[in-house]
């Protein structure tokens, strides 16, 4: 088990390393901050002492150097538009995308798992179909084109919740809506897959045979092993807490790591776009590594000695 976890963890080191080196180089050969944040009418003396202050006059190979040298030191840069440091700017917005993020994801297991299991279990029933078809509806939507619609329903036509901003409870119900929909319909559509596909196991007619109650086949037998495939989209939902919030954030104008993300490209703010990326990297790599400390405890085959991380 820690040869397993050594290893999931090496890869995490590795991926972090390599998303935060491409983000470098891509936002680096993608536009001028200087043109972006002095402007293009900007005297050429202007331009050429910004270039200078934040050492983009340099070669990109070392200001990355200069950039990695820093980063393991914890200076993970200042923002060029009110030079504070990146990672306070970015970490003032941690608690609003939380407030949307963490009940969003409540919504999504609070729906998606037993909307699942329970199309499985009346598999081509009227209610089998009807969870399958809000479910396709849910995740095929974009995000944005839901968020407009919920805007047009409940604040525009019914004038129940505010449409945008952060002054209150009520602003988080759209956004949380928004985002907790797509990943309920997600789940729904791979919890009943797993537990079609455990149901049908020859184990799950061997416990039958025992004589033992369907309830407590599917409690006892069924779940825990259906509970393995979705235990990865999860961890995948975990992981994008971050990210996923970039486009509702923007559409309901909420002041949080989304929308700093939107407005940090658009500006070149290279150091806050760097930390932002870095911290969904990050996020991402550990919500992989605790899924594994979880199969790890679901599976006991990968508590072996015998067993080999791939």
């Amino acid at each position: 088990m820690l040869r397993y976890l050594a290893t999931r963890l090496l890869r995490a080191l590795l991926t972090i390393f390599l998303v935060v080196t491409f983000a470098f180089f891509v936002l680096h050969l993608s536009g001028d901050p200087a043109m972006m944040i002095l402007s293009v009418d900007a005297p050429p003396e202007s331009i050429k002492a910004f270039r200078a202050a934040w050492g983009l006059d340099q070669p990109v190979w070392m200001q990355y150097l200069s950039y990695i040298g820093h980063a393991l030191t914890g200076d993970l840069g200042n923002s060029m538009r009110d030079g504070r440091p990146a990672l306070q700017l970015v970490l003032e917005r941690v608690p609003a995308t939380l407030a949307i993020t963490l009940p969003a994801f409540a919504l999504k297991l609070g729906l998606g798992i037993p909307a699942g299991i329970y199309a499985a279990l009346h598999r081509n029933s009227l209610a089998d179909r009807l969870t399958m078809m809000v479910s396709v509806a849910g995740f095929t939507v974009p995000s944005f084109v839901l968020a407009l619609v919920l805007v047009l329903l409940f604040s525009v036509r019914l004038g129940w919740l505010p449409s945008a901003g952060n002054d209150g409870p009520a602003n988080a119900i759209l956004p949380i809506v928004t985002l907790g929909t797509a990943g309920a319909a997600i789940l729904a559509r791979f919890t009943r897959s797993a537990m079609l596909e455990v149901l049908g196991q020859p184990y799950i007619r061997a416990a039958s045979a025992k004589g033992l109650s369907w309830r407590r086949v599917v409690v006892e037998h069924a779940l825990p092993n259906a509970a393995i495939p979705t235990t990865t989209i999860i961890g995948f939902m975990i992981g994008t807490l971050i990210a996923g919030a970039v486009v509702v954030e923007s559409v309901f104008a909420w002041p949080g790591i989304g929308r700093l993300l939107v407005a940090s490209v658009a500006n070149r703010d290279l150091a806050v776009v760097q930390v932002i990326l870095l911290m969904v990297a990050a996020t991402m790599v550990t919500a992989n590594i605790m899924v594994d400390v979880i199969y790890g405890w679901i599976d006991p085959r990968l508590r072996s000695p015998g067993h080999v991380a791939r």
